[in-house]
C-alpha cells in the first residue's frame, strides 16, 4: 500500500488523539448552566475519538507502517492544538466544532486518496466516521445556534 496514505494515515491519528485528550479537558473544566450536558457530551465524544484513534491505528498496522503512539509525537504532527485553559463552555464547544471540521476534510482527503488507491478497506473505515463526524457537526452547530 501506499507510504504516503500511510503518511496521511499517522497524522490523522496524531490528530484523533490530541483531540481526545482536548475533550477530556473539556470533559473535566466545563463549568455553567449547561455542565451536566456537556460533561456528558464531551465524554461521549472522548470516547468515540478513542474508538476512532484505536480503528486508525489498527488500520496502519495492518497495512504494515507504524502508528505514532506518543503524545510529542502527536502534537508534532497534529493540526489540532491543545486545549486551552479558562475557556468558557460556548468556547469548548466552538474548539470542539473547529476540529471535528479538520478531522472531517482529513477524512475526505483519506477517503478519496484510499480510494484512488484500490484500497476499499482504508475508504469504507473513514468514511463510516465521516458520517458520525459530519452528524456530531450539525449537533455541536445546532447548539451554538450556527
Amino acid at each position: 500500500m501506499s507510504d504516503k496514505l500511510t503518511e496521511n494515515l499517522n497524522r490523522h491519528l496524531a490528530n484523533w488523539l490530541v483531540f481526545a485528550m482536548k475533550l477530556r479537558h473539556c470533559h473535566w473544566y466545563v463549568t455553567g448552566p449547561h455542565f451536566f450536558t456537556l460533561h456528558a457530551k464531551f465524554g461521549e465524544l472522548y470516547a468515540e475519538a478513542d474508538r476512532y484513534a484505536d480503528e486508525v491505528a489498527e488500520r496502519i498496522l495492518a497495512l504494515g507502517g507504524r502508528p505514532v503512539s506518543t503524545m510529542q509525537a502527536c502534537l508534532s504532527q497534529a493540526v489540532v492544538a491543545e486545549a486551552v485553559q479558562g475557556w468558557t463552555a460556548e468556547a469548548m464547544v466552538g474548539a470542539v466544532l473547529e476540529d471535528l471540521r479538520q478531522l472531517a476534510l482529513e477524512m475526505r482527503q483519506l477517503a478519496g486518496e484510499a480510494e484512488g488507491a484500490g484500497d476499499v478497506t482504508t475508504h469504507d473505515l473513514v468514511a463510516s466516521m465521516l458520517n458520525r463526524t459530519e452528524k456530531e457537526m450539525w449537533m455541536l452547530g445546532a447548539f451554538l445556534g450556527r
